[in-house]
């Protein structure tokens, strides 16, 4: 008899994480590896947040939370989303769970049956094909490039949709390209599916605020979207609390009922004291964070003047989030210090080796021509960083 399941032997390991420990792994043995591969803030968390923290432990918050979260902290929920989003939810809408990923989980757990296809704008979120996958989904991977801003085009969605379409899934702002959908942008989608009444959609907003295009819009806030759209969001990014673990979703009451349910029976509620801080933080104004936001500018502008530099290297202008996605099928087929470069994973590990720079394969976000490269580190080490890879390179 087989010993591990079917289920975890065909699951990928995520291709983030992997690289991260492949990086950590080489800084044990010495070398001085930059990472630029995960998409986790170098900022610390804000000391408004830290001392909410703290002031919780002082109030005894130590016992089981409520399995959707604290209703104090669904009421912030709900006061972000309509001052944020414009959009209207009620306390049974939403769910706090242990980070978005796990809001995602979730949601697949409870939407998607054995064979239902789920559409995947490439790139995407390394985890969205096997949370799909694990759940008995089938990805159906749209592809775009850099001269649609890796964004999929209406047409694109309706050419894509069969019979077996349950959902779609996105991010806007997006993980990896940093690509942000414009409200008519989203309007268009929306245009089509109006056509596939049964489509669901998964909005992911994690990157929300770290958008530098002057304004964020939200698939939900179309009437005729509001009650097929499911909007996760989270702290991790905008307010540099990857390790508090707290994401969330508002959703159609059915759907959330569902998650509550499925969370009740694998992991409960989220931290207690992580979840007393998020108070904090969502209620307190967008502004207060802008700093790390405008910080994250001047680091995407400083990347793609340095990668200007290097020859092969091709680009779109990010308007979100903390990547850079480019494009390097130019190094393919090529050999370089006796190293023969066929696809992008070869080329990430190539950086890894040769330059000591950790970036991601883009393949495990569904485009194999390109490489992600994350600027949530200090300037001097991106400065660094793509020095050495300039030189690696030539």
């Amino acid at each position: 008899m087989q010993l591990l399941s079917d289920r975890i032997l065909n699951m990928a390991t995520s291709a983030t994480l992997a690289m991260a420990a492949k990086a950590r792994e080489l800084r044990t043995e010495g070398k001085d590896i930059i990472g630029l591969s995960l998409g986790e803030p170098d900022f610390n968390t804000p000391d408004f947040i830290k001392d909410a923290a703290i002031q919780a432990i002082h109030d005894n918050y130590n016992s089981y939370s409520p399995v959707d979260g604290y209703v104090e902290l669904k009421e912030a929920i709900i006061t972000k989303f309509k001052r944020d989003n414009n959009l209207t939810y009620t306390l049974p809408q939403i769910v706090v769970s242990t980070g978005a990923k796990q809001s995602l989980a979730n949601v697949a757990g409870v939407m998607i049956n054995k064979g239902d296809e789920v559409i995947l704008p490439c790139p995407y979120w390394v985890s969205y094909a096997d949370i799909v996958k694990l759940n008995d989904g089938v990805p159906v991977e749209v592809p775009t490039t850099i001269a649609t801003d890796f964004k999929m085009t209406p047409e694109q969605l309706e050419a894509a949709i069969t019979p077996n379409t349950k959902m779609i899934w996105f991010s806007s702002p997006c993980n990896p390209s940093g690509s942000v959908y414009s409200r008519d942008e989203l309007r268009g989608l929306a245009d089509v599916l109006q056509k596939h009444p049964n489509i669901y959609v998964v909005s992911d907003e994690i990157y929300e605020h770290i958008n530098y295009a002057g304004g964020h819009a939200s698939m939900a806030e179309f009437e005729d979207m509001y009650d097929r759209t499911i909007t996760v969001n989270g702290v991790s990014k905008a307010f540099a609390m990857t390790g508090w673990r707290i994401g969330y979703i508002g959703a159609p009451e059915k759907i959330a009922r569902a998650c509550n349910k499925m969370q009740g029976q694998i992991t409960s509620g989220a931290n207690c004291i992580a979840q007393r801080a998020v108070i904090t933080a969502l209620n307190a104004d967008p502004s207060a964070v802008k700093y790390m936001i405008d910080e994250f500018k001047v680091r995407r502008d400083l990347v793609l003047d340095l990668l200007s530099d290097i020859e092969g290297f091709k680009t779109n202008t990010p308007e979100g989030a903390f990547y850079v996605f480019p494009n390097i099928s130019h190094y393919f087929g090529k050999t370089l210090r006796g190293k023969t470069i066929n696809n992008a994973s070869d080329f990430s590990m190539y950086l890894l080796e040769e330059a000591l720079v950790a970036t991601v394969d883009g393949g495990a976000f569904g485009n194999p021509d390109c490489i992600r490269i994350s600027y949530a580190a200090s300037q001097e080490q991106i400065i660094e960083a793509i020095k050495r890879i300039k030189n690696a390179l030539s």
